[in-house]
């Protein structure tokens, strides 16, 4: 069984479902029940069309719901509408679905969260990590989103802010994480960009494409995190990084800044260099000077020490840690590394292990744990 191929074809269905007048959570029932059934019959009967199977399943799972609390009328009128088996059109509705799930109804943050949960495809637990809240809260969140949209018209589609920040959510999850969701924000901020003149979403086009140009090199053959500074550049998408700078450059020259151009930027500079040492980090500190201004982001300024204490040395990175929320995730992480690189393996050591308890995944854990071990050698 296929499983990323069916999380590919989730949103189209749910597409198909909210077009013939299903409200959106009573469609996303349906096509969960749908995909439930795909896993029981699939494996000793694959369909030649899974997409129209899907379709027509999850229709007919809805119409089973429809049955219990509406009137014969209406069950006739929309039996009537039921898409016949065979080939389904071949439309894309999963960058309308993105718009419709950024209602006007919903808190930005809300609506974040039902389209990840909902057409990302991202489980509870995985939204709540890229949120830094627990899963309890979040499920919390997502039934509420659910409930204010049930029944609502999507005739007032959100605003291009939510939306990038959803794509930007489900890429970083992708890049990170244990679902494999980078290609297709990429494919859609794609299809957002050829539709939408906007700096901003250029921005996160080019920021995706930069990051996602490094990609080959971040683990080593055994699944092991390797740290940017220790990459083989050689590995680096330059066709990628090439159109990343290029139209980073397009949006910048628009004089209208944002925090995706910013994180562009930063990432540009990192590409730009043939080697770490190379790396242009004065320049980088002013770019997270900028990204703080737009964002007052915590995350921003525990990056922004790391790149002080590259550009004015580990004291002076120490001192802009110090500034930080130590409860911010990675703090640790960044603290051990800046107390390495000012000469303090025992405080670093000590760090490292620290971090690693409260890494969000297994890959850097072992990053973590093997840092701390390879300190702790040292000393003995």
């Amino acid at each position: 069984m296929d499983e990323v191929l069916l999380r590919s074809l989730i949103p189209g269905v749910l597409g198909v479902l909210v077009r013939r007048g299903a409200d959106f959570a009573a469609a996303e029932d349906a096509v969960q029940d749908a995909l439930v059934e795909a896993l029981r019959v699939w494996p000793a009967d694959p369909p030649r069309d899974p997409k129209g199977w899907l379709v027509t399943a999850a229709w007919r799972k809805f119409l089973d719901a429809a049955r219990s609390d509406a009137a014969r009328r209406r069950r006739e009128e929309l039996l009537d509408e039921e898409p016949a088996p065979g080939p389904a059109p071949a439309v894309d509705d999963t960058l309308r679905l993105y718009f419709l799930c950024a209602h006007p109804s919903l808190t930005p943050a809300s609506a974040v969260a039902l389209t990840l949960r909902a057409v990302g495809g991202l489980t509870t637990r995985q939204i709540a990590a890229a949120y830094l809240v627990p899963e309890a809260t979040m499920a919390q969140r997502i039934s509420r989103a659910k409930r204010t949209v049930s029944g609502v018209r999507f005739d007032r589609p959100g605003d291009v802010a939510t939306v990038l920040r959803v794509l930007y959510l489900v890429f970083n999850e992708g890049y990170s994480g244990d679902v494999d969701l980078a290609a297709e924000a990429i494919r859609l901020t794609r299809r957002l960009a050829a539709v939408i003149d906007h700096p901003e979403v250029a921005g996160l086009l080019a920021l995706m494409l930069l990051h996602h140009a490094r990609r080959a090199a971040r683990t080593a053959p055994g699944g092991g995190l390797v740290p940017l500074a220790e990459q083989d550049r050689g590995r680096w998408d330059t066709a990628a990084i090439a159109e990343g700078v290029e139209i980073l450059q397009a949006a910048l020259a628009r004089d209208r800044l944002g925090e995706f151009q910013a994180q562009a930027a930063i990432a540009a500079l990192h590409a730009d260099a043939p080697t770490a040492e190379e790396t242009d980090w004065v320049q980088i500190v002013e770019w997270y000077d900028e990204l703080a201004r737009l964002t007052d982001s915590p995350v921003v300024r525990l990056n922004r020490a790391v790149a002080v204490g590259e550009a004015d040395g580990p004291r002076a990175g120490l001192a802009a840690l110090a500034e930080v929320d130590a409860s911010v995730p990675r703090h640790a992480a960044v603290a051990a590394y800046l107390h390495e690189r000012d000469g303090d393996p025992v405080t670093a050591a000590r760090l490292y292990a620290e971090a690693a308890e409260k890494a969000p995944n297994l890959a850097e854990r072992a990053h973590l744990t093997r840092q701390a071990a390879r300190l702790n050698s040292r000393l003995r």
